[in-house]
C-alpha cells in the first residue's frame, strides 16, 4: 500500500508510474475523494468545536437560571449533522482504503520502462547451452516415458494441470527441495519455517494477493481461507500487526511449500508438462529489511538463488523486468531464466523482489531503531530460491542422453541414495 501523503504530494509522479506499469487506476477519482473527506472533515471539526462551546454555555445559563432552550435546540441540530457527517466520513475512508488496497507499487528508478516483457533487458548470464548431437526432447515425453511422471492418472484424480510424480522422479523432486534448503539455511543463513498452507484473508491482502487478484487463488467453500499461492504469504506476514526491535533485524526465512495457483486467463498456454501447474512445489526466501540496506539485500538475494543454478550446471541469464511487467507489489525485480532444450527456450524459474514499505504498511508491520520513539515500516523482499518443479525440468532436459536416460548432476547425488543415472524403462 502506498503512503496516502506521498500521493498527495505526488500526484503527477504517481499517474505517470501507473501509466509506465500499464495499470488502469483513476487517480482523478481518488484526488476528488480525498478532497470530498477534507471538506467533511473540515464541517465536522468546526461543528464539534461548536458544540463543545454551546454546552459550555447551556451549563453556564442552566445555572444562571437562564433560559437555554434556543442553544439546546441547535445542538439537537448540530449533533444530527455531525453524525451525518461522520458516517459519509466513515463510508469514505473505506472507499480511500478500498481504492489504496488496489493500486501497485510505484518502480524503483531503475526498473526499465516498457509495455511487456519483451522490454525486459538482460543483465547477465551465466554458463553456456548445452552441446548435444541429438533431438533433445521435453521434459514431459522424457519423464513419461521413464516412467516418472503420470499425467494419465493425475488427470482421474484431479483434472488437468496436476501430476503424479512417480518412483525416481518424486525422489529427484524431494532431492531438489532438500538440497534447495541446505543451501539457504546451511550457506545462506536463513531460518527454516513450515508454514500453515491456508491462510485466512488479512493475510492474503497484506502481501496483495487480495483484493485484487482473489481470481487466482484457490478459496475453501464455507470458509475464509485461501490456498498459498507461494510461501512468501504466510513468511512476509509472520510479523504482520507487530513492532519488531532493531536488533532483530534483518530476519531471513526460507520454506519448501506446495503453491496452488488457478491460473486464470492461462488456458492454452503451457498445458503440456510442468511449467504450469495448479498444484507446485517451491522453495521461497523472504528477508524483513531496513529500508537503506534493501537493494544490497535485493542483490544478494538473486546471488542466492542463482548459486542453485551454478551448483547445478544449469545454463541461465538473468533479466530485469520492465515496469509493464513487474509485479503489483514490486518495485524493482530481478527473473532468473533456465536454458531449457527440450523447448529450445530460456523459461522463469525464479524471481527475485523487493517491495520496499508496500507489504509492510498493508499489514501495518514496523520496526523501532534503538532509541528512537517512533516506528518505521521495514522493506520486504521475497524470491524463489527455486520453483523446484522448474528446475526438475532444467535437469530432466538439460542432462537427457541420446538413449533417453538422464544423468544425475554430481550435486544431487548424495540426495538420490547414490543412483546416477536414470535409464529407460525395458
Amino acid at each position: 500500500m502506498l503512503d496516502i501523503k506521498f500521493i498527495r504530494k505526488n500526484i503527477d509522479s504517481v499517474k505517470e508510474a501507473l501509466k509506465n506499469r500499464n495499470a488502469k487506476v483513476d487517480v482523478d477519482a481518488f484526488v476528488q475523494l480525498d478532497e470530498k473527506r477534507r471538506e467533511l472533515l473540515a464541517e465536522a471539526e468546526s461543528l464539534k468545536a461548536e458544540r463543545n462551546a454551546t454546552s459550555k454555555l447551556v451549563g453556564q445559563l442552566k445555572k444562571n437560571g437562564e433560559d437555554a432552550s434556543e442553544q439546546m435546540a441547535r445542538m439537537s441540530t448540530v449533533n444530527e449533522r455531525i453524525k451525518a457527517l461522520d458516517s459519509e466520513l466513515k463510508d469514505i475512508d473505506e472507499q480511500s482504503r478500498q481504492w489504496l488496497l488496489s493500486v501497485p507499487n510505484m518502480p524503483h528508478e531503475s526498473t526499465p520502462i516498457g509495455n511487456d516483457e519483451t522490454a525486459n533487458p538482460q543483465v547477465a548470464l551465466w554458463g553456456e547451452k548445452p552441446v548435444m548431437d541429438f533431438e533433445p526432447k521435453e521434459h514431459w515425453e522424457l519423464g513419461t516415458k521413464l516412467g516418472g511422471l503420470d499425467f494419465e492418472r493425475s488427470a482421474k484424480l484431479a483434472g488437468s494441470r496436476f501430476v503424479v510424480y512417480r518412483g525416481w522422479a518424486a525422489r529427484l523432486e524431494r532431492a531438489l527441495a532438500q538440497f534447495m534448503l541446505d543451501v539457504q539455511t546451511m550457506e545462506n543463513g536463513y531460518e527454516e519455517c513450515i508454514t500453515p498452507y491456508m491462510v485466512n484473508r488479512a493475510t492474503m491482502t497484506g502481501t496483495g494477493q487480495l483484493p485484487k487478484f482473489e481470481e487466482d487463488l484457490f478459496k475453501l467453500e464455507n470458509w475464509d481461507y485461501f490456498m498459498i499461492p507461494t510461501a512468501e504469504v504466510p513468511l512476509t506476514n509472520l510479523y504482520s500487526g507487530e513492532i519488531l526491535p532493531e536488533d532483530q533485524m534483518p530476519m531471513r526465512f526460507t520454506a519448501f511449500t506446495p503453491c496452488f495457483r488457478s491460473e486464470a486467463g492461462s488456458y492454452g498456454k503451457d498445458t503440456k508438462g510442468l511449467i504450469r501447474q495448479h498444484q507446485f512445489h517451491k522453495v521461497e526466501m523472504v528477508r524483513i529489511e531496513k529500508p537503506e540496506d534493501s537493494y544490497d539485500a535485493l542483490e544478494e538475494m538473486r546471488g542466492h538463488a542463482e548459486s542453485i543454478l551454478q551448483k547445478l550446471g544449469l545454463h541461465y541469464r538473468v533479466v530485469s523486468l520492465c515496469t509493464g511487467d513487474i509485479g503489483f507489489s514490486a518495485t524493482k525485480t530481478y527473473d532468473l531464466e533456465v536454458w531449457l532444450p527440450g523447448q529450445n527456450a530460456y523459461r522463469e524459474i525464479s524471481s527475485c523482489s523487493n517491495c520496499e514499505d508496500f507489504q509492510a504498511r498493508r499489514m501495518n508491520m514496523r520496526f523501532r531503531r534503538n532509541g528512537a520513539k517512533k516506528p518505521e515500516f521495514p522493506h520486504t523482499l521475497n524470491g524463489s530460491g527455486l520453483a523446484v518443479g522448474r528446475t526438475f525440468v532444467a535437469v530432466v532436459e538439460n542432462y537427457q542422453q541420446p538413449d533417453g536416460s538422464i544423468v544425475i548432476p554430481e550435486i544431487l547425488k548424495p540426495y538420490m541414495g547414490g543412483v546416477e543415472i536414470i535409464r529407460p524403462l525395458s
